[in-house]
């Protein structure tokens, strides 16, 4: 594995928020006063300090919201839509200094490719198409129809791996419905979240209608479905949190969505296009160093195909560039020494527990790794489908290989997992793609491409443990209002 070099660049001081977050248009300290370092995870440098909240600092957010709900809820959908898309606007002005400012704090390669820009214009063009129905009625001096209205003020948790495109994707569909939000990104990663709050209210959307509080999730992400006046919530993240925002949110009964863990199987056929999928499959498990819950973590492959697809991904991994976010690199760190001991410990089990190491398995060696929290894209073959190693997310650069001899075993070994958020079917025939498209449990099926790639406004969400609820579809705005039928005679 090779790394080229290149200078790093120095971060936008007009996007990188230092020690401050934001409440009612106002940024500043916790009410404690005390911070967390949000530390660079290539070499360990700290980037900035956040502040360390707690329901103190949620319970101002939420009072802000509130304050600024009914202004914001009676604009009308047209202009809550053209002060988004000036949102985007200027998101897409500073689009390469938002991407070196995540790519600092998650670790992973800059690109100049985030998508918030885009997310947000989708998201606005939702606003005004927010519509009511007309109801059939007994007599004719009756008239009825629904309302979709906003739920006031709501909440949403983030996790770190992609926070810009997930901070766009929840606050954008959220205040375009005409709701006021009370965020919180994670406390590893929280910058990119807090630089698109600060060109929010450059683009004119009003004080209060966005407010983020940052710190630690057991202590300010469990204060705001824990609060009586956030009316719906929205969870990115783990399965294990996903169920404890779940069992805050039904003490208030509040409505929520989880999008939460995959354990994605890309299942490989005889008949499969080896040239394309075999770049595809390296792809899906390392980008952003396999942190993604869409990760293709999983490579079910027909026994005749077996050893070709084996050797061909390790011959390909094995090119993979591993380095920090300014160089051009393939893959970056993972995110912090939690999650670096997380993974490796995870390919300490796969040895135990039998599977074949073909490549990886440990840290990069080099000075310029000693530092950061990198590890080497690893490749188990021959795992049992029941195993640790092919059932638990590892959210890692680390690949199972499960040989299955036809069809019906292919399709009961891709189920059998409590996940189901994204699978991949390669093959060349056509009636076993249709047959895979609808027998994959998972909210996301690719026939022939990775993780879903290529679709524009297809919505995201999970089947099983992965959770449930829709976001970036055509109906995301939709997801935060809630109906109201109305009679009048």
């Amino acid at each position: 594995m090779t790394v080229t070099a290149e200078a790093p660049q120095t971060l936008d001081p007009d996007l990188l928020i230092d020690g401050a977050q934001l409440i009612g248009g106002e940024w500043g300290p916790s009410v404690s006063g005390e911070t967390i370092e949000v530390i660079n995870p290539a070499n360990r440098s700290v980037i900035a300090r956040i502040p360390r909240s707690g329901a103190a600092d949620v319970d101002n957010a939420v009072e802000a919201a509130e304050k600024a709900f009914p202004a914001w809820r009676d604009l009308s959908a047209t202009t809550r839509a053209n002060l988004i898309f000036k949102w985007a606007d200027l998101v897409e002005q500073k689009v390469q200094e938002l991407d070196q400012l995540e790519s600092q704090e998650v670790g992973r390669p800059a690109s100049g490719m985030v998508p918030m820009a885009g997310q947000l214009r989708f998201i606005a063009g939702q606003a005004d198409k927010v519509q009511g129905v007309s109801l059939p009625t007994h007599t004719p001096d009756t008239l009825g129809f629904t309302l979709r209205e906003p739920f006031g003020v709501v909440g949403a948790v983030i996790p770190w791996n992609a926070p810009g495109p997930m901070f766009a994707v929840e606050v954008g569909a959220a205040i375009a419905a005409g709701n006021t939000i009370v965020i919180k990104p994670a406390e590893d990663a929280p910058l990119a979240a807090l630089a698109l709050a600060k060109l929010a209210l450059q683009a004119g959307i009003p004080a209060g209608v966005i407010n983020v509080v940052t710190g630690y999730g057991v202590e300010a992400g469990a204060a705001i479905p824990a609060h009586p006046k956030v009316r719906r919530m929205g969870f990115v993240g783990s399965p294990q949190t996903g169920r404890a925002i779940m069992d805050a949110c039904a003490k208030n009964l509040t409505p929520l969505h989880l999008e939460l863990g995959g354990k994605s199987p890309q299942v490989v056929f005889d008949d499969a296009n080896l040239d394309a999928a075999i770049p595809g499959m390296a792809f899906a498990i390392t980008i952003n160093t396999g942190q993604v819950c869409a990760a293709g973590s999983r490579v079910v492959v027909h026994r005749s195909v077996h050893q070709e697809v084996v050797e061909r991904l390790a011959s390909h991994l094995q090119k993979t560039t591993i380095g920090p976010w300014y160089e051009q690199v393939n893959m970056g760190p993972l995110v912090n020494q939690k999650q670096h001991e997380r993974v490796l410990g995870y390919i300490d089990i796969g040895k135990q527990e039998g599977a074949d190491l073909i490549i990886g398995g440990g840290k990069p060696s080099g000075e310029k790794y000693k530092d950061g929290f990198f590890v080497e894209p690893t490749i188990f073959d021959k795992v049992d489908p029941d195993s640790r190693l092919a059932q638990e997310e590892i959210f890692g650069p680390v690949l199972s290989v499960i040989v299955v001899d036809d069809d019906e075993e292919a399709l009961q070994v891709a189920n059998n997992t409590e996940y189901g958020l994204v699978s991949s079917v390669w093959t060349s025939d056509t009636g076993r793609a249709v047959k895979f498209a609808r027998g994959l449990q998972a909210g996301q099926v690719g026939v022939n491409n990775p993780i879903g790639a290529g679709v524009i406004g297809g919505p995201f969400g999970g089947y099983k443990n992965s959770g449930f609820g829709r976001t970036m579809g055509a109906d995301s705005v939709l997801e935060w209002t809630q109906v109201k039928t109305v009679s009048i005679r």
